[in-house]
């Protein structure tokens, strides 16, 4: 392990991007998982890891190798290669007697543990073992819904319901249109067990502007039960949901948005005289020869009014 604190100077630009890239922004990349096996692991759970691969694809990294990691009882291996590949989410999956099929899902902070929760797993179903024509396009942003009142009651679940969306969300977009929406996870928290299923939208015609809308299960499909959990305290996760100050909205003066979503502003401006105000010339909105014999009539009137007036108050001062 490095020093803490060191500084590493780039000796060139490639690494200089290199740091860069790894280095803490206002607005975070998309998260990437590294999914890892441990010393024995089931069948069924490295297929699973396989189809998690699969869907989040190309935000993911596959371990090939068996790793002799213990994450409950030491972490520090995890959080190297959160460090060295760049990854903040992670998948382990091990098999023991006591603790059969089972799998580990966590994210970092910092390079540093933050969440870790253990599953295990049962009636795991692979994508293969359902119909080929019902798959999705590889790395379609999943629409994901969360039923069950654990996942609002329990802060476990609730935990889970976190992690979860972190692992499966995907790439962060703006807009999406409507035919991309192809793909649906759902995970039902019911009897003391996490179900979750994967779902294929197909969108037939039904005479009218909205199609009809189906949904064909395409896996993969498996059961979890709760196991060990790791949390992080209330002030570390605190400190890591914190957004920076460059990624909050600078609020501006004078300007607001409506119901719509359209961008108003208030200009603030002197009085103005509209009798001065200079209007486009057009012949029809001239005055007239008569129009202005009489505005000078009523001028040279109003002046000797005002003469008048002047020569009284003249007299008044004398005597």
């Amino acid at each position: 392990m490095g020093v803490v604190g060191r500084v590493v100077k780039p000796r060139n630009k490639r690494a200089k991007r290199a740091l860069e890239k790894k280095a803490p922004k206002a607005k975070e990349n998309t998260k990437c998982m590294m999914l890892i096996r441990g010393n024995k692991t089931a069948p069924d759970v490295v297929q699973l890891m396989k189809d998690l691969a699969r869907l989040k694809q190309p935000f993911v990294k596959l371990f090939t190798k068996k790793n002799d990691i213990h994450p409950f009882e030491n972490c520090v291996k995890l959080e190297n290669f959160s460090q060295q590949y760049d990854m903040s989410l992670f998948g382990f999956g091990n098999h023991s007697k006591k603790r059969p099929n089972n799998l580990i899902l966590g994210r970092m902070f910092h390079h540093k543990l933050l969440d870790m929760i253990e599953l295990g797993v049962e009636a795991y179903r692979g994508i293969h073992e359902y119909n080929t024509a019902n798959k999705v396009t590889a790395s379609t942003k999943p629409m994901i819904i969360f039923t069950g009142e654990a996942f609002h009651m329990e802060k476990e679940y609730m935990r889970l319901q976190s992690l979860l969306t972190d692992v499966f969300r995907g790439q962060e977009v703006q807009l999406v249109r409507r035919a991309g929406l192809e793909h649906v996870i759902m995970f039902t928290a019911a009897d003391g067990k996490v179900h979750m299923r994967n779902y294929r939208v197909v969108m037939e015609k039904s005479g009218n502007v909205c199609p009809r809308v189906e949904l064909q299960e395409m896996g993969p499909s498996a059961d979890f039960t709760l196991r060990r959990t790791h949390l992080a305290s209330d002030d570390f996760y605190r400190s890591a949901c914190k957004p920076a100050k460059q990624a909050k909205p600078q609020m501006r003066k004078n300007t607001s948005r409506d119901e719509f979503g359209s961008k108003l502003g208030r200009v603030h401006m002197e009085k103005q005289d509209l009798s001065k105000f200079q209007t486009r010339k057009i012949k029809g909105l001239k005055k007239t020869a008569e129009e202005k014999k009489i505005a000078r009539k009523q001028k040279s009137d109003a002046g000797w009014v005002h003469k008048i007036d002047q020569d009284f108050s003249g007299d008044d001062m004398e005597t």
